[in-house]
Formats: structure tokens, C-alpha cells, sequence
């Protein structure tokens, strides 16, 4: 695949941001009648409850389809059927059968002019178009990054044109699985699909940034969101209350994920986010998350520990559970048993049992916990501490000879201290139990050859140099090539802007539990005492992280202060 500049059509250059997709503005446009038998046959695809994404059959149907439509587009009639059809709109809460005849109902009254003769596309400058850039789900402790411009690959604008062709014919199956298999080529871990009062517009996080894709009709909407309840095992007839489901599928072109599927009731219909994990990608090795010097000793050092709790914090998204999957990859090992208590199991590596927690029946994290120390463990996991009891099993797991890992929702590394003593576990069992704390955040990697050294302006400079001067000497003796002194950094060539960014690395925290530290929480201390000890002995805060990877050309300073704290 490349990145070369070259035009499409109903797309711009490559150098330039592709704009959003619409279905074409012609809705007074009745269909040729040739076009209802595919309707049909596709709406009863939708309600049918098939669990697999469209075939390769149904990817040669589509461009027959988009053929089709050509003759639709040059023999337009009257509109009189337009609006009774998006009157049936008003009916949701049949079930299935009633629920298909409102989408037949919608596709006889939706225009067949092929967006590829006639590409109809919106302006996603801020200035003309502000609501493309309005993001609902903005990534915890971080701050917006401006949208500028942004390139595809050939095989990602070819899917965008397919795209493109199968909402203008109104195949929903096709439109679901391309949305799907496009947000693995681009590396997406989120898709959020987001009516609006007068279009649908489509969504992906890639590396932590929102970017919209494309956009369609809401009369086409309730097939989409039944299309994928039908795959998630939701309920198609239930519009009033959130819900949550996953499945597994496989894409055309042959590879599976996971995704993770949560629809939530708006004023304007249901609002689809799914998150996917991509069943084809390896565990990586603790470096290859980005975690070098005194943090990657400190986690090697625990590891080899028998017992224990190593807990990882940050926000959602920040890469915890694939930390613990890292760590855990390198613990399996014949000799122990590694039991792991998930919701849900994200990624199955073979040689450990996991189990998924199942709260509607009651089998939650804690009963999963208690379960698995009747099992004769050496290695439990926990996929995250949500309450008091789940807390205290874990520890009393850490005090009777086995090594504990988790997830916990903190700021920051000394911050976990204190929000396991706000859930009710004494301070000495917390200085006894509970090893090491990884807090983490991940930033966007920068490609070098697309970006120029540079020093900071003043201020900038000021802040930079107040917080390396408090990183540890230990930890600067890990990077003999970096000066300290005058540190300069990676920014983006103008000509790059956004293209010079690809994938994400991890900035880490890592807090080990120090003969001082331990005294401390004896004590009782508060948080800025406790920040205090742990800087005292060693520990390297996600500021001053972040900076060292961005004077080793991982990340700009940009990236860093997006995510750090530096009260």
C-alpha cells in the first residue's frame, strides 16, 4: 500500500482531508422500480439474524447494485412518496416483523442516484461545518487535537468509495461490514455511529483522535442500528433504554475481531459506539509498548516476585489491560496456573484460563476472585477493582502467596494509594499487600523523516527544563545519548501537519513500594506527601516520561503535555 497523492472520484487529493460521504441531496427523486426486489432481499437480511458479515458474493452484488442505480438516477419522478414514507419513522417499538416493514418503507422512498456520478460531499472546516468536530466522547485527561489533514491509503480510499456506493443504494449489510473492515484498515479502536437531526454522520478514534469518515441519511438509520443489534445479540424492538452486547466477526478479506458494542437512546435516535480489538495481532513485548529505563526494571523486578499486587491506572483507552496481557505473556510458562477473571475476555492467549464475568446472574469480579483461589492458582488477574470487596479479596490473595493483577480507574500512580484506602482497606494492608502501581497514558508516535529538530520557545523551555531537572540521575544514566541540558525535540514539517503522526506509544509511571513510601501510608499521609516520597525515591512522573521519549523522537512535547499533569 501507499500513501501517494492521486484523485479519486468524490473524493479530493490525497494531501488534503477526504471529505465526509452523504447520500445524494436528490430525496424527491422516486426509485426505479428495478431497485425494490435488492431493497427487499436486503431488508430481510437485516431482520433475518444472520450472525455473519456479508460474503464476498455480496461484495460483487454491490457494485452490480451501484450499476443498477445509474438507471434510476436518469429517470426521476415525482416526490409524492417521499414523506409518508419518513412518517413510518414514528414507529419503534414494533418487533421484528413490524420492524421491517418501517425499513422497506423507508428504502422505497430513498433516492437511487449514485453518489459516484454525482458525489455530493460537506465541508469539514471548523468555520463552515462546526458541528464535524464536536466530539461527545472525548478520551479522559485528554485535551482535543486540531483536525487538519489527513491521508489514506490506496486500499482505505477504495473501501471509502465502496462505501460511498453501498449507502447510496441503501445496502445495509454491505454498508455495516465495510464500516467495519475500513476502521481496521485505518487502525480504529472505536466507531461511533451518531444520528443528528438532519444526517447520521460515522466516526472513528484513530490514535485517541476522532475523525469523521462518512455520513448518511436518518431515514436509513433504523436498519443500520437493527443490522448491528442483530450481530450483537440486542434487542432491535428496544429504543427507550442502553444497551450492551459484543460478537466476533470476520471480514472479507479474512480477518476476525472482537467488538464491543453499546447503543445509548439520544434525542435523535440510538447512538452506536463499538470498540474493536483485532483477534489477529500479537501480544507485545513490554519495549515495544514504550516502556524503557527504570520502569521496565521496576516491572521485571515484580514480576519474578511470588506474590503481590501490581495494579496499572488511566483512563479508559490508555492501554492497561494490553500492559497486564504483556506481563502476563511473559509469566506463562508450563510450571504455574494463570487464572484470569475478565469482562470481557479482550484477547484468549492459550496456556491460561480465563473466564468471563456474568453480572446478570451474579457472577461479578469478586465471586470470579474467590472462585479462582479455589483453583490453585499461582497468577490470578482481575480485570478491574470496582469496589470494596473485590479490593479485599485481592489482597487477601496477595497475602496468601499469590501474584495479583489488575486495573484501576486513577489519575495517577500515588493517587491509587489513596482511592484504595477511600474503599475501606486499612493502610498497613495496603503496605503490605500492594507492590508496584503502573499509571499510564498513551500519545501519538511521530515518524522522524516527516519532522524537524527544534527548541521550544522560551516559556516552554522554562517548563521543560524545571521538570527534567527533577528526573533521577539513575534514570538519566539510561539515556547516555540525550542531553539534558539542552534538550531539543521532533516537530511536524508544515507540509505533514497530522500525516506525520502514525500509531501510539505508552507513557508510564511506575511506583514501587519503598521502606519510606510504606511508612508514609502508615502514617497516613496525603497525596502531596506521598508524591513527594516516591519522587525521593526514584520514581520518573509522567511528565518527565513523556519528555524523554519526545527528546528520543517518539512524540512531540505537544503530545506529552496533552496528557500529563503538571500541577
Amino acid at each position: 500500500m501507499t500513501n501517494d497523492s492521486y484523485n479519486i472520484p468524490g473524493l479530493q487529493a490525497a494531501n488534503k482531508v477526504p471529505q465526509p460521504i452523504k447520500t445524494p441531496e436528490n430525496q424527491d427523486s422516486k426509485p426505479d422500480s428495478s431497485m425494490l426486489p435488492n431493497v427487499a432481499s436486503q431488508v430481510s437480511e437485516v431482520v433475518s439474524g444472520k450472525p455473519e458479515l456479508a460474503d464476498q458474493q455480496e461484495l460483487n452484488n454491490m457494485s452490480k447494485g451501484s450499476a443498477s442505480t445509474q438507471g434510476g438516477a436518469q429517470n426521476p419522478q415525482s416526490a409524492s412518496q417521499t414523506s409518508s414514507a419518513s412518517d413510518t419513522n414514528a414507529t419503534q417499538s414494533q418487533i421484528a416483523s413490524g420492524a421491517m416493514q418501517v425499513i422497506q418503507q423507508q428504502a422505497t422512498g430513498q433516492s437511487s442516484s449514485d453518489d459516484s456520478q454525482n458525489p455530493s460531499t460537506t465541508n469539514s472546516d471548523d468555520s463552515q461545518n462546526p458541528s464535524s468536530t464536536n466530539s461527545d466522547d472525548s478520551q479522559a485527561a485528554s485535551q482535543p487535537v486540531a483536525q487538519e489533514e489527513f491521508t489514506y491509503s490506496d486500499e482505505a480510499k477504495s473501501k471509502i468509495i465502496e462505501l460511498e456506493k453501498a449507502i447510496s443504494v441503501s445496502n445495509v449489510p454491505q454498508v455495516v461490514l465495510l464500516i467495519m473492515s475500513l476502521a481496521l484498515d485505518l487502525k480504529t479502536s472505536d466507531i461511533h455511529i451518531e444520528p443528528e437531526e438532519e444526517r447520521v454522520r460515522i466516526r472513528y478514534r484513530i490514535d485517541g483522535v476522532l475523525r469523521q469518515i462518512a455520513e448518511y441519511k436518518t431515514n436509513m438509520h433504523p436498519a443500520i442500528v437493527s443490522r448491528v443489534k442483530i450481530m450483537s445479540e440486542l434487542k432491535i424492538d428496544e429504543t427507550r433504554i442502553p444497551q450492551d452486547g459484543r460478537t466476533s466477526v470476520k471480514t472479507t478479506d479474512g480477518r476476525e475481531m472482537d467488538l464491543r458494542v453499546s447503543t445509548l437512546p439520544t434525542v435523535n435516535g440510538e447512538k452506536i459506539v463499538m470498540r474493536l480489538q483485532d483477534k489477529s495481532k500479537q501480544i507485545p513485548a513490554l519495549e515495544k509498548l514504550g516502556i524503557l529505563g527504570n520502569a521496565l526494571k521496576a516491572i521485571q523486578r515484580a514480576l519474578v516476585k511470588p506474590n503481590g499486587v501490581i495494579l496499572t491506572s488511566g483512563p479508559t483507552g490508555s492501554g492497561k489491560t494490553t500492559t497486564l496481557y504483556a506481563s502476563l505473556n511473559i509469566l506463562n510458562q508450563e510450571s504455574v496456573n494463570i487464572l484470569t477473571i475478565e469482562d470481557p475476555v479482550e484477547i484468549q492467549l492459550d496456556g491460561l484460563n480465563q473466564a468471563q464475568v456474568k453480572a446478570d446472574i451474579g457472577f461479578d469480579f469478586a465471586k470470579g476472585l474467590r472462585a479462582a483461589l479455589r483453583q490453585d492458582p499461582d497468577i490470578i488477574m482481575v480485570g478491574e477493582i470496582r469496589d470494596h470487596e473485590t479490593i479485599d479479596v485481592a489482597i487477601e490473595a496477595a497475602l496468601t502467596g499469590h501474584l495479583v493483577f489488575s486495573t484501576i480507574h486513577t489519575n495517577s500512580a500515588v493517587e491509587t494509594i489513596t482511592r484504595i484506602a477511600n474503599m475501606g482497606v486499612p493502610h498497613y494492608l495496603i503496605a503490605s499487600a500492594v507492590d508496584t502501581i503502573i499509571a499510564q497514558r498513551l500519545v501519538r508516535r511521530v515518524n522522524p523523516d516527516k519532522c524537524e529538530k527544534y527548541t521550544p520557545d522560551t516559556k516552554t523551555l522554562e517548563a521543560v527544563k524545571r521538570a527534567i531537572a527533577q528526573i533521577p540521575d539513575s534514570e538519566k544514566a539510561n539515556y547516555p545519548e540525550l542531553d539534558f541540558d539542552n534538550p531539543t525535540f521532533l516537530r511536524p514539517l508544515p507540509q505533514y501537519k497530522q500525516t506525520a503522526y502514525s500509531g501510539r506509544v505508552g507513557v508510564y509511571e511506575v511506583l514501587t513500594m519503598s521502606a519510606n513510601l510504606k511508612d508514609a501510608i502508615l502514617k497516613g499521609s496525603n497525596v502531596l506527601e506521598l508524591q513527594q516520597i516516591a519522587q525521593q525515591d526514584g520514581m520518573v512522573t509522567l511528565e518527565q516520561y513523556g519528555l524523554i521519549l519526545a527528546m528520543k523522537g517518539f512524540t512531540t512535547i505537544e503530545e506529552v503535555y496533552r496528557i500529563a499533569n503538571t500541577d
